[in-house]
């Protein structure tokens, strides 16, 4: 998948979750998934930033995001896996859902980075 593609797909949905976050409140939605206003935060910045290069921005700057935000998902999703309150910066613990979301998250960023930048490199040859 191109990181563009990627980028417009995980940014707008990342989107929605902040919009339903703010909507519904501080509670963990559905008792399992957390929507901390700091999370709701988190995703607003992270997914207007990857729907703008998704959208607006070369395939390079998108893959360069994409990377960069990948690592960022990964750390969270390890963080969350060995303190799930992150050393007390959320209301609520991570749950293994909210976990695996970001380590999704981080391996497929990642990839999509690696991906898109050895295409890069083969056109280029």
């Amino acid at each position: 998948m191109r990181a563009k593609k990627y980028a417009q797909i995980v940014g707008v949905t990342l989107l929605i979750i902040a919009a339903l976050g703010f909507a519904l409140g501080e509670e963990p939605l559905l008792g399992i998934l957390n929507i901390d206003i700091q999370e709701d935060l988190i995703h607003l910045f992270s997914g207007g930033l990857m729907a703008l290069v998704g959208f607006k921005k070369s395939e390079k700057v998108a893959s360069t995001v994409v990377g960069l935000l990948g690592a960022v998902y990964l750390f969270v999703g390890i963080a969350g896996v060995i303190s799930p309150g992150l050393l007390g910066f959320l209301r609520h613990d991570y749950s293994l859902l909210d976990n695996l979301i970001h380590l999704s998250l981080g391996v497929a960023g990642l990839g999509v980075y690696f991906i898109s930048n050895s295409r890069q490199k083969t056109q280029l040859s």
